[in-house]
């Protein structure tokens, strides 16, 4: 399913932000995609009367809510409308091996709109999904099958440490503190295909959309790549006898 076009993500930040500076209360998005988050962080100045973050249930979630409101603002404490869900097999000796589309095409086969849905991440088989408050309890009680699998659903009440993201550490020699040749390095792509990945604004450095292929990364930035994944920017390590730069990258 497309993410929905800027005009209206546009529209949408602009008359929650209004609401919450108007009523002193919480207003949320549902979840949104990064080019959808990207239009948010372009806005971050026009929307600064009144504060917001993005959250989407872990640190290390792409798909987020946008909150408008804080308990210095509107006087109350309130928490995201986020419930994580477990679906894992009933008979894991019988289970298919389940893959990430499998969960998310059978939640979506209930009938419910994919900005109701955060990241879903595997662990053991089993599917953790981030959900709208609103559709917790609807997913809990009619999603029976994932694939061929008979599943049970169940909400946890805490982040379970198997959700802790693994990373895995890469040392590369580019030929300089660019993403263009960090990406063609790291995802073994030429270096015109990681300049069209830019091009095409499929790059997002800590939310925001990359425009420019020279662009270059400080330690801490994360990354994430359209179809190729996500990692983290480590630093700079030195450089080779042939003057070329040595960088790390940490890689969910």
């Amino acid at each position: 399913m497309q993410e929905r076009d800027d005009s209206y993500i546009r529209r949408r930040l602009q008359e929650l932000a209004e609401r919450a500076y108007s009523e002193n209360r919480y207003y949320h998005t549902d979840f949104l995609g990064m080019s959808e988050l990207a239009v948010y962080h372009s806005m971050e100045q026009e929307l600064s009367y009144v504060p917001s973050e993005a959250f989407g249930g872990t640190d290390t979630c792409e798909r987020r809510m946008v909150r408008f409101g804080s308990e210095e603002y509107c006087g109350y404490p309130e928490g995201y409308p986020i419930r994580l869900l477990k679906a894992e097999a009933v008979q894991e000796k019988f289970a298919d091996t389940l893959t990430h589309r499998d969960f998310l095409g059978s939640v979506l086969g209930l009938g419910l709109e994919r900005e109701k849905i955060g990241d879903i991440f595997l662990r053991d088989n089993a599917g953790y999904l981030f959900v709208h408050e609103g559709v917790s309890e609807y997913i809990r009680e009619n999603l029976d099958f994932v694939k061929h699998t008979k599943v049970r659903v169940t909400e946890l009440s805490e982040i379970p440490e198997a959700l802790a993201p693994k990373l895995r550490e890469e040392s590369l020699v580019v030929s300089g503190n660019r993403i263009d040749s960090i990406l063609a390095r790291l995802y073994h792509l030429s270096r015109e295909e990681a300049q069209r990945l830019v091009q095409r604004e499929q790059i997002f450095i800590n939310g925001r959309t990359v425009t420019q292929v020279s662009k270059s990364l400080k330690e801490g930035d994360v990354v994430s790549v359209r179809h190729h994944g996500r990692f983290r920017f480590a630093g700079e390590t030195g450089r080779t006898k042939k003057d070329r730069l040595n960088v790390r990258v940490e890689v969910y």
